[in-house]
């Protein structure tokens, strides 16, 4: 298969179980819902511990794109096993894979996509870049810094607030439309309109 046949990789983020489902650290998992939602399909389980749907995103004909999004089963610090079955399986070059995770070092509701790059202590991006190399595209979900002294980890496995939330909505569909933007009109034009 040559690299232009092989489908998109979006892989969400998060952790399974509903008790993380309202997380900001499972940001990645509510934008991979929502786009699911978009191109008609339902996840189901994978044999690469994760769940899967694949669809076309963009117009019909021949400027639609295959995709296959996933949310790994695996708990984030270990994203990167079931992500690597994925692009195994489907073929998928490193380039044409897109993570989509919260970032601590961006204010919440703000957008950032990127090529590569470091993990920036993030434990998903971590465990992907370790089993594949650093070169695969992010849509960074802005969650800001914890307030005062909170940790880290409390905070990202804290549900939004309820400020937060009053937002979260057009967040989560601007993020799944910035993903959208990335695979049919390339990088540059998907920095240009949602980086802010």
């Amino acid at each position: 298969m040559s690299d232009d046949a092989a489908p998109w990789l979006v892989v969400g983020l998060g952790n399974p179980g509903p008790e993380y489902a309202g997380n900001r650290h499972n940001i990645g998992f509510m934008v991979a819902d929502l786009l699911a939602g978009r191109i008609g399909g339902r996840f189901k389980a994978h044999k690469a511990r994760a769940q899967v749907v694949e669809g076309r995103i963009g117009p019909p004909g021949p400027a639609n794109r295959r995709i296959v999004l996933a949310k790994p089963m695996s708990f984030m610090n270990l994203s990167g096993g079931p992500v690597t079955a994925l692009r195994d399986f489907y073929k998928v070059p490193v380039e044409k894979i897109v993570a989509i995770h919260d970032e601590l070092d961006i204010d919440y509701p703000t957008l950032r996509l990127k090529l590569g790059g470091g993990d920036n202590g993030h434990n998903g991006l971590k465990s992907m870049t370790k089993a594949m190399g650093a070169d695969y595209h992010r849509v960074r979900c802005g969650i800001g810094r914890p307030p005062g002294r909170m940790q880290v980890a409390d905070f990202v496995l804290k549900d939004f607030s309820s400020t937060e939330r009053k937002e979260l909505d057009w967040f989560v569909d601007r993020s799944a439309d910035a993903v959208e933007c990335l695979i049919l009109d390339g990088l540059e034009r998907a920095q240009s309109t949602y980086n802010s």
